[in-house]
């Protein structure tokens, strides 16, 4: 019995021994570390000062796109603000910055722009172990890129970016095989002849899962492949390689080498101001490897780095900080707010400058219209003018016309008139004539004789006379006569004008001193010299000549 207390208290003092000494050494250590960080603030003190000035630069560039309205470029200098300050694990910056770009982009509605920061928003999330908030914005983020890519916006290759964004938040969570699939999206959408430079980062990855899988060998050799290319271009990544690195020659009880690349990532975190937020991770490797060596106190002071580290970068992890996302949320939502009272503010600007400029437009196209109209409206009215004399010419032309054929038309009704005048004294010397002919007298005989020769050469003067003034009257009808029917015979002229006179065929009987037969007969040769059927009515055709 006894025995088992002394035991039991010869147990009790070694652990309070053990802490005595453990919590002594954690002070000197507590003390040599603090001594480390002023040497370190002091290294580093010229590569803070430059990052200093070029944050500078970025908000001024930033503040001058805003004055100048270029929305475009100040998102773009506000990712790169982002970029900036993530590697300096100032992620409460960084967010702030990402949220303003998302308001600018949700302005102009630039599609991929948006997709870009919704990405960089679902990274920052992972950052603090918020899964569901990152998986979402990173959805969020491809199917925005998918839309793009179906539409023909984008080419297919850049939804690369969206799927390695998957692959690191699922190897940050632990979680390789949904990473592992991600990744060969990644493949399956790389092209290396347009974005070589992403081919280091997938070879990467595929590294991580390759000791993941216990397959450190290949591991080892593909992060050494990769070392010197991120050397010419990010160098700062070789944080990431030299601890996924010193993970897997952990895995091969290689104390020497893993210890030496863990520092070497702190060493290139440091010297690059970049990554500072993967530090705390890389701590606690080094912890876990001093711990399997049985070296305690560097463990234990390693281990304390790494939480002291983790509550400045991620203090939002821990139980009672939980709620410092949301705090940032509303920190958040106050900073959009702000943001959009003056970007509404601006909107009122450039809507009141648009109106200036709709109402010169406006005044500039009234102006164009009314002498576009003025001009119509001239045109129009010369051209009804012109129309309106040609009008009146045509109707001058036409009662001129219609003039001239009246005066044609009582003109021949004189003629014909005359003419059968002459027929009437024709017959009656026709008839005195015959009752002279009938005379046997030989001296009344001759008398007789001259009165009849008398009689006739009067009807050929009366002829004669009847042609010339029919002629004269009807010039073009004569002209048009000849010209379209040249084998017309003297006679045929003479029954042609007879005929448009309107004279019958005992008239004309009477005037040419024929019978109505022959009359008849003359009229059917000259339907045929007219080239007409007797279905055609000859009085109107000859009319119309």
């Amino acid at each position: 019995m006894n025995k088992n207390i002394n035991k039991h208290w010869h147990k009790i003092t070694l652990t309070i021994t053990f802490l005595i000494v453990l919590l002594h050494w954690s002070v000197v250590f507590s003390f040599q570390n603090t001594n480390i960080f002023q040497q370190e603030d002091f290294i580093l003190k010229d590569q803070e000062n430059i990052i200093s000035d070029s944050i500078n630069s970025l908000e001024l560039s930033f503040n001058n796109f805003i004055n100048e309205g270029d929305t475009i470029q100040a998102i773009r200098i506000l990712n790169k603000l982002a970029r900036v300050y993530s590697h300096q694990g100032n992620h409460k910056k960084s967010y702030d910055k990402l949220w303003a770009a998302l308001i600018l982009a949700d302005i102009t509605n630039e599609k991929n722009t948006k997709s870009l920061i919704y990405r960089e928003i679902g990274r920052h999330y992972s950052y603090y172990h918020r899964k569901e908030k990152a998986l979402y914005f990173l959805n969020l983020s491809l199917d925005i890129k998918k839309k793009l890519v179906k539409n023909g916006k984008i080419d297919a290759n850049k939804l690369v970016d969206n799927y390695l964004a998957f692959t690191a938040t699922y190897r940050e969570l632990n979680n390789f095989e949904l990473g592992e699939k991600y990744l060969d999206s990644c493949k399956l959408y790389f092209n290396p002849r347009i974005e070589k430079n992403k081919e280091n980062f997938l070879k990467f990855e595929e590294a991580v899962l390759l000791s993941h899988k216990g397959k450190d060998d290949a591991a080892i050799e593909l992060f050494n492949k990769l070392i010197p290319k991120f050397i010419e271009s990010q160098y700062s990544y070789q944080v990431l390689i030299y601890k996924y690195l010193g993970d897997s020659y952990q895995n091969k009880g290689n104390f020497i080498k893993s210890k030496f690349c863990y520092n070497k990532a702190i060493e290139i975190s440091k010297l690059k101001n970049a990554h500072k937020d993967f530090v705390p991770l890389i701590y606690q490797a080094l912890s876990n490897l001093y711990f399997s060596k049985e070296k305690y106190l560097q463990a234990y002071s390693a281990l304390k780095k790494a939480k002291d580290l983790d509550a400045i970068f991620f203090d939002s992890r821990s139980v009672n900080n939980a709620p410092l996302l949301e705090i940032q949320d509303e920190f958040r939502k106050e900073k959009e707010g702000q943001a959009k009272f003056l970007q509404e503010q601006k909107l009122k600007q450039f809507e009141h400058e648009e109106k200036v400029a709709f109402l010169e437009k406006l005044l500039l196209w009234g102006i164009v219209i009314f002498l576009i109209l003025f001009g119509i409206i001239s045109f129009r009215s010369l051209r009804t003018k012109h129309r309106v004399e040609k009008k009146l010419l045509r109707k001058e032309r036409e009662l001129e016309k219609q003039k001239d054929k009246e005066v044609i038309e009582l003109k021949n009704k004189e003629l014909a008139t005359s003419v059968l005048k002459l027929i009437e004294k024709d017959v009656l010397l026709e008839q005195i004539k015959d009752k002279l002919s009938k005379n046997n007298v030989s001296e009344i005989h001759d008398i007789s004789k001259k009165i009849i020769n008398s009689i006739s050469n009067r009807k050929n003067e009366n002829w004669n006379e009847f042609q010339a003034r029919f002629v004269s009257i009807n010039k073009s009808f004569y002209k048009k006569l000849e010209s379209d029917f040249p084998n017309l015979t003297m006679n045929d002229q003479k029954l042609c004008a007879l005929i448009k006179l309107n004279f019958s065929s005992k008239d004309i009987a009477q005037l040419l001193n024929m019978s109505i037969e022959s009359v008849h007969t003359t009229r059917s040769r000259l339907r045929k010299k007219l080239n007409i059927t007797r279905e055609v009515n000859l009085k109107q055709f000859i009319s119309n000549i």
